[in-house]
């Protein structure tokens, strides 16, 4: 029987087990499929898939518009910052992109950044977080909070009036808030309290320093912590078919998005 490393805890484990015998993390092999993915060289862990997947937009936005690599942004002035251009093309969200009809921008810009220490911190935390989250609620699960936490984040972002906005940091809150209900369940104050601690830090940062998105911060929060209250006040332990079903329309949902984001880049 092949093994694979359990994307939670790194553990040996076979790879058709149902849940991870050392860490509890569910369908650890996706059925049997990592091991022949794995021999493909494809990774299939949340925070490799994530990260491969917004450094790799971060790039495209570079060469889209190469005056960006020796344009310095952010907080500390660094070079290899997308433009504003570039990152509209790919998919930019924000009160002007809803203007004219681009709703799935709430998915696309999930996975876009702007600037070196935006991608760098928040692929921190999604390396972080995502492993803790999975563990406690499912890789299927995981992926839905995610989404469903970036989509409420940019909506609430546009309702308030932001123009433009993008990065993964309100999916992040969302998974601070999934970490806050799992402690909060467990009558765990300690646990509930380290992470509500790391989401007041980050929100207070945010106020006091310019470009970021708190709108989003909250959006996301708030979107995270319901569906995961929902998901644990849902019958039965681990993720069922409807848990597939939603996770499967998470996946779709964000290929469309990308599919229209492309058609509308093509048509300016």
């Amino acid at each position: 029987m092949p093994a694979i490393l359990c994307p939670g805890c790194q553990k040996l484990i076979s790879n058709d087990v149902p849940q991870c015998p050392f860490c509890g993390q569910k369908r650890p092999g996706l059925w049997g499929m990592t091991a022949h993915l794995r021999r493909l060289g494809v990774r299939t862990d949340f925070p490799h898939i994530i990260t491969v997947f917004c450094v790799g937009l971060y790039a495209l936005a570079l060469l889209i518009d190469p005056s960006g690599i020796f344009e310095t942004g952010g907080m500390m002035g660094l070079p290899l910052t997308p433009s504003g251009a570039a990152s509209l093309k790919l998919g930019m969200t924000g009160a002007a992109p809803f203007y004219y009809g681009h709703w799935w921008t709430v998915i696309t810009a999930i996975y876009l950044h702007g600037g070196l220490l935006h991608i760098f911190f928040n692929m921190m935390w999604v390396r972080q977080l995502g492993p803790l989250v999975g563990q406690l609620f499912g890789p299927f699960r995981l992926f839905i909070i995610f989404t469903v936490s970036g989509i409420t984040g940019f909506v609430a972002s546009a309702f308030m009036g932001n123009a433009y906005t993008l990065g993964a940091s309100g999916s992040i809150f969302g998974l601070l808030a999934a970490a806050i209900v799992y402690g909060r369940q467990q009558g765990s104050s300690l646990f509930t309290r380290q992470f509500l601690q790391w989401a007041v830090i980050m929100f207070i940062f945010g106020l006091f320093v310019g470009g970021i998105d708190n709108w989003a911060h909250a959006g996301g929060f708030a979107g995270g912590y319901v569906i995961t209250y929902a998901f644990s006040r849902s019958s039965g332990e681990g993720e069922g078919l409807g848990t597939y079903v939603l996770a499967a329309g998470c996946i779709l949902l964000t290929l469309l998005s990308f599919a229209l984001q492309f058609l509308a880049a093509i048509s300016i």
